[in-house]
């Protein structure tokens, strides 16, 4: 396998908890109702203004929305110390770059927040790290996948994509390569197996396997 390229929350780093204390600081501050850590479990994977979206209340104006979703932006940095890569993750990279496989990492959080959850938690671990931007259209769309392959110098169909959302699963079908689910994620196994994922791990190591070392 030439490339690997991860989906960020849920899939490389446990955001969760992180997550939701931020969600429901901002909700508190707008004077919201808060919700639950699985009610926000099913609002992630769609990037931070769909997260918003579901989050406030139903008949929001628009305007509040945004203003929320800028807020949570703003906090977003200092909501990071709940948060860390899962078990076995950052010792199976080693193992793949060991072995000449190029990581990266694309996710559907906006770029800013992938840079400084990156930077904290899993410094130089991919050559790329990359969130939603004007160039970077949210998954499925493939753009960014395939512009990632690109400078990665990586044959799609030699390469992977790993992640935990229905999402994950069809950017790898647009993109023409592997569709790698993790059970460990915020979705079930069936909606990976739904979204058409090519095969479903249920630990780290078994990366080394998906890429053909073990």
């Amino acid at each position: 396998m030439q490339a690997m390229v991860f989906d960020l929350d849920g899939t490389a780093i446990d955001t969760m908890d992180d997550l939701v204390a931020l969600t429901n600081q901002v909700l508190r501050e707008f004077g919201m109702p808060e919700h639950t850590k699985p009610e926000i479990q099913s609002y992630v994977g769609n990037g931070a203004l769909a997260l918003m979206i579901q989050a406030v209340p139903p008949g929001t104006p628009q305007d509040v929305t945004d203003a929320a979703l800028a807020r949570w932006k703003e906090l977003n940095p200092q909501f990071d110390q709940l948060s860390a890569p899962y078990p076995g993750m950052r010792e199976a990279l080693a193992q793949l770059r060991a072995n000449g496989v190029r990581l990266a990492l694309l996710s559907n959080k906006f770029d800013h927040g992938v840079q400084v959850m990156i930077d904290a938690k899993m410094p130089n671990e991919f050559e790329i790290a990359r969130g939603e931007r004007p160039d970077t259209p949210r998954k499925p769309d493939p753009t960014g996948l395939l512009s990632i392959f690109a400078q990665l110098d990586a044959d799609p169909a030699q390469s992977a994509y790993v992640g935990d959302s229905p999402g994950d699963m069809q950017v790898a079908k647009n993109a023409g390569c592997l569709a790698v689910g993790v059970s460990w994620g915020y979705r079930s196994v069936q909606d990976l197996q739904d979204a058409g994922a090519d095969v479903i791990i249920d630990r780290a190591d078994q990366l080394l396997e998906v890429a053909g070392l073990k």
